[in-house]
């Protein structure tokens, strides 16, 4: 109830419990970087930032929703949750977060994800999970989809029908969703507000705040307390960089739409490729999402944010070179920001301008050199949504209410 609560708060401010607080200082606050060498590597007088959210234990920006979760449901009785993960960041997240609160935890991980990402599901386990495939033939969505395509390489739609699903179905069991809602986007302005007040320390302010999306966020995360500032009237450009094959900001429909491919959620107002689409395999599992977080879409409609689709082998390109200059080795997902930040940055070369920019470099790629593997190899090849596939949508979406 608590998370409903704060679903549909309109407070200013949510106090984060001591107990939570008490786990985020295992690596909260997040470091924030010049980077210095990526800058000279570009031969850009561009500033270049990035607050790196790899530092958490499961490697990732998810635990800053995963602990105060699995906190909220400790303290009414909870004993068990289900989630979805795609690649599995959050799934892992949850389980370390479940670990400390003493909550049973199911995950149903992404087919493909599944098979790319083995030891994601490794930590997972660690952590005390227990792991799926989906569509599994453990849930009735789960069986559905194997009727029709036994090959189905899974969506993250599909997985989260089969964890609602099953947590519907136990009376010991809550569901948790680890990006999209408000609550979870609440949880993750820890980032953006910590971001504030190192620049202040910095002595500087970002012109181009960038993150990558799948559901939002991350993007949201950093960029919501950044936004706050624009609205009353700083110059500001926030930027949410998506997969060319999933490209739900840019070619995607503003409607109201399931987060969920069995139709079980609420439908939300958001822009969506539909909740039947199924995404091609690309290697940033994470961002192979129908829909985008109704909250970040109102702010897309508005123009407060500006969508950005980028392809898979120019996504690698910049990783390694982020790699190679500043020593981190992103996550896929992460490194469609650094991609973005590059194109700022060389803009401004291009330009002759000293723009500042700030990127949520929101996971570590340690578990995703498989990957990196594919990219060297030159087994990676780029991937356009075919326009039929956008018709679709809207063939699908076009009985349901409208959005104005």
């Amino acid at each position: 109830m608590e998370l409903i609560k704060q679903e549909v708060s309109q407070e200013r401010w949510i106090d984060i419990p001591e107990e939570v607080f008490d786990i985020y200082r295992l690596w909260r606050p997040s470091p924030l970087f010049r980077a210095r060498r990526l800058e000279k590597a570009l031969d850009t007088p561009a500033k270049i930032y990035y607050k790196y959210e790899g530092v958490s234990p499961a490697g990732s920006h998810k635990p800053n929703t995963a602990i105060p979760q699995a906190y909220y449901n400790m303290k009414e009785g909870v004993k068990r949750l289900t989630t979805e993960t795609g690649a599995g960041q959050w799934g892992s997240s949850l389980a370390l977060a479940c670990n400390y609160f003493g909550i049973e935890c199911k995950v149903y991980m992404v087919k493909i994800s599944y098979q790319q990402k083995p030891y994601r599901r490794l930590m997972m386990q660690t952590w005390g999970a227990s792991v799926v495939a989906s569509p599994s033939d453990q849930t009735d969505a789960g069986r559905r989809i194997l009727e029709k395509d036994p090959n189905c390489l899974g969506s993250l739609g599909i997985a989260i029908s089969e964890a609602v699903e099953e947590a519907a179905k136990r009376d010991d069991t809550k569901y948790a969703l680890g990006s999209v809602l408000n609550h979870v986007l609440i949880h993750q302005s820890v980032i953006g507000l910590e971001a504030k007040r190192q620049m202040e320390m910095a002595g500087d302010y970002p012109d181009i705040v960038i993150g990558c999306v799948g559901g939002g966020s991350n993007f949201a995360g950093l960029a919501f307390p950044f936004i706050q500032d624009k609205m009353q009237g700083k110059a500001l450009r926030a930027v949410a960089v998506e997969p060319a094959a999933c490209p739900t900001i840019t070619r995607g429909l503003y409607a109201y739409d399931f987060g969920d491919t069995a139709q079980m959620t609420p439908l939300m107002a958001m822009f969506t490729l539909g909740h039947d689409f199924m995404p091609a395999g690309i290697h940033a599992g994470g961002l192979r999402y129908h829909g985008m977080a109704p909250l970040l879409s109102h702010l897309v409609k508005l123009g407060q944010i500006e969508g950005k689709a980028v392809h898979q082998l120019e996504v690698f390109d910049a990783a390694v070179k982020f790699a190679r200059s500043e020593g981190i080795i992103p996550a896929p997902e992460s490194a469609h920001a650094i991609r973005a930040a590059i194109d700022e940055a060389l803009l401004a070369k291009d330009a002759g301008q000293q723009k500042t920019i700030l990127f949520n470099l929101s996971g570590h790629g340690h578990f995703d050199m498989v990957s990196y593997d594919a990219y060297f190899s030159g087994k990676l090849q780029d991937y356009a949504l075919p326009q039929e596939e956008i018709d679709r949508a809207e063939a699908v979406l076009k009985d349901y209410p409208a959005t104005e």
